[in-house]
Order: structure tokens, then C-alpha cells, then sequence
């Protein structure tokens, strides 16, 4: 483990204890509210999956688990899996208490073929997972390495164009001008760390995505869409489609304004930048 991933070990095992212990409902991260049968997928993820029931499940990156067990309660049988030991603690722990059956290995993403020794018929990864590895044609190789044939893959992400630019910078879409390169760069990007990305009053948040700076930090990698597709598709798998949407599931610039689904918009109906992107691709 180099240097960048143990820091980013060391954030996600902080944001773990943070998020099951929390009550917020814009990310899920309220465990009684789960307890009590709350689902925290969203609907345009669950009709673009499609029915799981039976089916077995992995879930990449699936940090504290209350996806993956979601995926559970609508009859998939699943497994998550998460670099973070307190994350897979956490998950571990609901899945017990509640009776849901889930499974969760601790591994890097990239080690998971030597310690995770069969094929699944969903495997599924969402919203904040790209930045955090280094090697996205790898991490398709993974993807496909789980899927049996005739199984399908499923991505939910933040699109990487919405990444470029700095909303420090500007008070409204129309102030947004181009920071950061699209395109991938050797080295990552380091953003010190305040609270977590989940909390809403995190100075982190209100004054952007560098804050200043706190007692962590966070190695992230740019990842293009481009990337994204033809890394699956050089690892064998058959793309079904690539959809693009203007709403995000968090306020990533802070004027954006939530609505009644839940999804974070430009106001005033000012849909002109992608914010997040969906891929369904079968083996």
C-alpha cells in the first residue's frame, strides 16, 4: 500500500465511524431510517439495473453497506466489498443485526481476485467510486474478472466533466470557468480534508472542494468517460448504454437546489452541464 492509498485508507476508516453514526438523509447514512426500511438506491438505478431477485450480487466499493443491503432487501444475494476494515465492519455488523444475509470482504479493489474466488450475475459500483483508483482500465479487468458470463455490470458516477471546475471560484453556473484538466494526470490531485463530504455543515463543503486545511487529506485520480467505456469494453464486456443526466445526488456546486426526487439541479431549470453518468454493459 503506497502512501496515497494509506491516507485514503485512513480518511475512509474516519468517514466510516462518521457515517454510521450519522442522520443524513441526503446520503443515506442514517441507520435508524435503514433499520426501519428505508431503501437508499435510487429509483433511476433500480429501473436501470433492473430485478435482482435471486440473483447474486457484488458491490464494489461498497463502503458502510447500506446500498448493498438494500440491493439485498429487493431479494439479491449480496456481497460488498470496500478496502476500509471499519467500513466492512459497519456493513458486517447491519447485515447481521438485520438478518439480510450479506456477505462483506475487506480487500484493495485490486487484490480482490486472490482473496474473492467466484463470478456474480450483478456487479454494481456507484456515485464517488472512480476518483479513488489510480488505474481504471485495471479496475475494468476486475469488473470482468466477476461477472459470469451473461451478467451485467452497472456504474453510477459523478461525471467527470462537472469536475473541472472550481465553484470557489463563482457564485452561479453562469461565473463557472474551466480549473482542472479533463484528462487524466500522472500524479493525483490533494485535497485537504475538513469533517466529511456527508456533513452539511463541513466548512469543507461550504467553501468548496479544497478546504482548508484539516488533519487529513485525499489523493484522488480524474478519470475521463471516455476512459470509462473503453476500459470495459477492452475487458471484453458489451456496452448497452451510456446515459447522461444533469442532476447529481449531492449539491456539487452550492447553488444547486434539490428536488422533489431527491437529485440536485441548477435552478431555474438550467440543465446545461452533465453532473452524473450511468453505464450498463454484459459480459
Amino acid at each position: 500500500m503506497d502512501q496515497y492509498q494509506q491516507a485514503n485508507l485512513e480518511l475512509w476508516n474516519d468517514w466510516a465511524t462518521r457515517h454510521a453514526a450519522m442522520r443524513s438523509e441526503e446520503f443515506g447514512y442514517n441507520l435508524e431510517a435503514f433499520r426501519a426500511g428505508r431503501c437508499t438506491l435510487y429509483q433511476q438505478d433500480l429501473d436501470e439495473v433492473g430485478p435482482v431477485e435471486g440473483k447474486r450480487l457484488l458491490h464494489l466499493q461498497c463502503h458502510i453497506g447500506v446500498d448493498t443491503l438494500s440491493w439485498a432487501r429487493r431479494g439479491a444475494r449480496v456481497t460488498g466489498a470496500d478496502f476500509s476494515d471499519r467500513a466492512i465492519a459497519v456493513a458486517q455488523g447491519l447485515s447481521d443485526e438485520l438478518g439480510l444475509g450479506g456477505r462483506f470482504v475487506c480487500a484493495d479493489l485490486y487484490r480482490l481476485p486472490e482473496v474473492l474466488h467466484e463470478r456474480f450475475e450483478v456487479v454494481y459500483t456507484s456515485y464517488g467510486v472512480l476518483s479513488w483508483l489510480r488505474d481504471v482500465p485495471r479496475w475494468g479487468q476486475i469488473v470482468a474478472h466477476f461477472l459470469e458470463p451473461g451478467g451485467i455490470f452497472y456504474l453510477a458516477e459523478i461525471h467527470p466533466m462537472a469536475m473541472v471546475f472550481d465553484e470557489r471560484q463563482a457564485t452561479s453556473l453562469a461565473e463557472l470557468r474551466p480549473t482542472y484538466s479533463y484528462f487524466p494526470q500522472d500524479q493525483p490531485t490533494v485535497w485537504p480534508v475538513e469533517g466529511s463530504y456527508a456533513e452539511p455543515r463541513d466548512p469543507a463543503r461550504q467553501a468548496g472542494r479544497s478546504a482548508p486545511a484539516g488533519p487529513r487529506l485525499s489523493y484522488e485520480w480524474t478519470y475521463t468517460l471516455g476512459g470509462v467505456v473503453t476500459a470495459l469494453i477492452e475487458a471484453g464486456l458489451t456496452i448497452e448504454f451510456v446515459h447522461e443526466y444533469p442532476e447529481c445526488c449531492y449539491p456539487h456546486f452550492p447553488w444547486m437546489q434539490r428536488d422533489e426526487r431527491g437529485w440536485w439541479r441548477q435552478p431555474d431549470g438550467r440543465d446545461l452541464l452533465p453532473m452524473t453518468f450511468t453505464v450498463r454493459a454484459h459480459r
